[in-house]
């Protein structure tokens, strides 16, 4: 059995002397656990009831022997299994909280960032204007006192002061009590309940509030909160008081003239040491400006303004005697310009939510101007999109395509992007989501969302995976989807090809990430191809280009189109007039891979083996066979396991060789990819290399001479090195790296001296003898050179 400490036993016997603030009490309540002997043995436990006495074998404890705060009996299984005794009925207890602890989980658990307790403020004022508006439609009087409904904030930077101050309904004592003493208690919700139990449950409304646990984010900056209130409904203004970690607050009658307000609500916020920084008035325009910018009502803060003005300037003793003496100058007063500073009500919420604006309103010039105000840009985007979605899930949007794409931390690999901003009513709720609303291809697309029944968590911070979100994110990407599409079917080309520019690669991430939405991703991807080197070609250009016998649609991937263009995969497809495209961005090749078709075209890639050109000539390729399979399995043997096969060429018409990849393995490109990796696993590059078929060029001078040496001397040293030399060169020529290129090099390096030795060079001179006796002269033998005839001519 556990055993408890004796500081534990002293806490449990001073908690069961008193009662606590709210009525509750520790009891002790019996259970059966067994019996011994017939007499029942008792196990003690601590269990809290709501204001019952201690049962008397409580004060018969023995602190000795036993330590528990309640009674339990134990008895023999036939006892327990006796049917004639009665069921027993279980008592029912409430849960009690310590409630400063639980305030802290709320302030602190709830709310990862400290700002947020303004727009919860605002929230709720936001919430009090709205309801008096909707009572004053049927009661009139209720606005009598005050006609304007706004919000002002007013800030204390020196001593760390925030008033926010509001015109709204108010509350009377009670409602102090239900509201702010209750915990997790919405009054908002309550009324919206009390709307749909009534006649004008269809009404529309604009409240926020939902848990009623926003208030209490006052408690995250702030040590002390004064509410002073006052209701339409009551002739009294009363005030609450709490502060932070405590578990109990005061309400009391504000009887101090100088205090009053006409209506509504006067919350003054005490801020912490290390928070008085939030009452700055700059701080606090930013704070609206940024989550309460589109609350529908006018939200004024406290600024200090200036304005210029002339001064006389005091004249300078010597200056003014030199005038006395000049009687004839004209006098005039000096003066400076001067900033008189003076503090004022500023409007902070100017600008007005256009996406709740019927799209048939709004221009081009008011979307383009929201889009530079709302996200800090200064070029006007490429396209946007304003839709209302309503059924099954309700929200606004607008969104858009920029002009050029971010620079800095929003990288493509980066989802985590601040270019989405969710509103729930208008009222800012963030613009942090990892992919929630967007996949991470699209994540350039900037926009706002704004919902009326988001499913979010109480601190509204965090997005709920529901049915609903993932309903919400299928239509935005096809509306983001519709804009692009949109843009590539424009007449100005320009247009596209400086969104291609700016956002293609996200858009082939797509067709890796996202198999949904191929469809829609295909029609919009652009390529180089062999017939449109300077200007990239859609996949539907390139289908209508087909010749009428081509099924597939062939492609090469390469690290340029320069590369790309003199491979010699591509002979025999140029011969044929057959258009292949380019893959020269390292992206493409997987992208293309993960399409796999379009139109019902495969995609074919050249450089792999069994390529089928569709002009297969089975009796040929038999004759072609029974010739050079010997050479073929010549070439084998001197390359050993370098490559898997040696096979005829279908594809050259001027290269003697070429190497091609396995029809599952790695091709060139991406096996140059996945070298250059940083942290690639070199240990899975021999596996996932595949194998490589030599295929050679029957019709070439080089392969016939190798034949010739085959058939002669298959052991010639100078034929074994040709072959050497032509599958390295084969290796270069196919976009393969060399193993050894220093190796390379020097059989280069032999085959030129051999090929060069004496071409250039001149024969050598012929030395005289001289002889050696001075004045005798030295005999010359004559040369007779025979007459030539040279076209008929001596």
């Amino acid at each position: 059995m556990h055993r408890l400490s004796r500081r534990s036993v002293s806490t449990i016997l001073r908690s069961t002397g008193s009662a606590s603030r709210y009525g509750s009490a520790a009891t002790a309540v019996p259970f059966s656990d067994y019996v011994v002997d017939g007499e029942a043995k008792f196990r003690w436990y601590s269990v809290l009831t709501t204001g019952r006495e201690i049962p008397n074998k409580t004060k018969q404890l023995n602190l000795k022997h036993t330590f528990f705060l309640g009674t339990r009996y134990e008895s023999t299984a036939a006892e327990s299994d006796s049917s004639s005794s009665p069921p027993s009925v279980g008592e029912k207890y409430e849960y009690q909280a310590e409630v400063s602890r639980l305030m802290d989980l709320i302030v602190n658990s709830l709310y990862s960032n400290k700002e947020v307790f303004l727009r919860e403020l605002i929230s709720n004022a936001s919430d009090a204007l709205d309801k008096l508006r909707f009572l004053s439609v049927t009661d009139s009087e209720l606005l009598k006192d005050a006609t304007d409904l706004d919000i002002r904030i007013q800030t204390d930077k020196d001593n760390g002061i925030i008033t926010i101050i509001d015109s709204g309904i108010g509350m009377t004592r009670q409602e102090l009590i239900d509201c702010l003493g209750t915990i997790a208690q919405s009054g908002t919700a309550k009324f919206l309940k009390a709307l749909k139990d009534s006649k004008d449950a269809g009404a529309d409304n604009n409240l926020i509030g939902q848990f009623g646990v926003g208030f209490y984010s006052a408690f995250l900056v702030a040590d002390r909160v004064v509410v002073s209130t006052k209701s339409p409904r009551s002739d009294k203004q009363y005030v609450w008081e709490g502060e932070a970690n405590a578990s109990s607050y005061t309400i009391r009658e504000d009887t101090d003239p100088e205090n009053h307000i006409p209506r509504g609500t006067r919350l003054t916020l005490y801020l912490k040491r290390d928070d008085k920084g939030f009452a700055h008035p700059e701080r606090i325009q930013k704070l609206v400006k940024n989550y309460s910018q589109f609350v529908s009502f006018p939200i004024y803060t406290w600024q200090e303004k200036g304005y210029t003005k002339e001064v006389e300037v005091d004249e300078d003793p010597a200056e003014a005697k030199k005038d006395e003496q000049d009687d004839t100058t004209e006098k005039k007063k000096k003066t400076k310009t001067v900033v008189e500073k003076y503090w004022d009500w500023e409007l902070t919420n100017e600008t007005q939510p256009i996406w709740l604006r019927n799209p048939k309103e709004v221009s081009t010039e008011d979307y383009n101007e929201f889009y530079k105000k709302t996200f800090n840009e200064y070029l006007e985007p490429l396209a946007s999109s304003h839709f209302t979605t309503e059924g099954e899930v309700e929200f606004r949007s607008i969104l858009y395509v920029p002009a050029i794409a971010s620079t800095g931390k929003d990288d493509i690999v980066n989802p985590k992007t601040k270019n989405i901003r969710l509103y729930v009513k208008r009222v800012f709720i963030s613009d942090d989501f990892d992919g929630e609303l967007f996949p991470r291809y699209l994540s350039f697309v900037k926009g706002v969302v704004d919902s009326n029944d988001l499913p979010l968590n109480v601190s509204r911070e965090i997005l709920q995976e529901s049915r609903i979100v993932r309903i919400m994110r299928k239509r935005l990407v096809r509306k983001a989807f519709d804009m692009i599409l949109g843009i590539s079917m424009s007449e100005n080309r320009e247009d596209y090809e400086k969104f291609w520019d700016n956002f293609g690669k996200h858009l082939k991430l797509g067709c890796i990430e996202d198999r949904e939405n191929h469809k829609r991703i295909a029609p919009l991807l652009r390529f180089f191809s062999s017939q449109s080197e300077q200007e990239m070609i859609s996949l539907d250009e390139y289908v209508e280009n087909m010749k009428p016998e081509q099924k597939d649609i062939y492609y090469i991937a390469s690290d340029s189109v320069t590369s790309a263009r003199n491979t010699p995969f591509l002979e025999r497809l140029l011969e044929k007039d057959l258009e292949v495209l380019f893959l020269v961005d390292p992206i493409d090749e997987i992208a293309i891979q993960n399409l796999k078709s379009y139109k019902e075209k495969n995609f074919v890639d050249i450089t792999k083996e069994d390529l089928d050109l569709g002009d297969k000539n089975e009796e040929k390729e038999k004759n072609m066979k029974q010739e050079f399979g010997q050479t073929c399995d010549w070439i084998k043997k001197r390359l050993g396991d370098k490559v898997a096969s040696v096979q005829i060429s279908n594809r050259l018409s001027s290269s003697p060789c070429v190497l091609v990849s396995g029809k599952f393995g790695w091709s060139a490109n991406m096996e140059r990819l996945m070298k250059s990796q940083t942290v690639g696993d070199m240990s899975s590059l021999e596996f996932m290399r595949g194998r490589r078929v030599f295929e050679i060029n029957p019709e070439h001078e080089i392969i016939k001479n190798l034949t010739a040496a085959c058939r002669s001397n298959q052991d010639d040293e100078d034929a074994l090195r040709a072959v050497d030399l032509l599958y390295d060169a084969a290796l270069v020529s196919s976009g393969y790296t060399p193993e050894d290129p220093a190796q390379l090099g020097g059989k280069i390096y032999e085959m030129m001296g051999m090929a060069l030795s004496g071409k250039w060079s001149s024969p050598p001179e012929i030395q005289h003898p001289v002889s050696s006796q001075p004045g005798i002269p030295e005999t010359l033998e004559a040369e007779v050179v025979e007459p030539v005839e040279v076209d008929g001519q001596k």
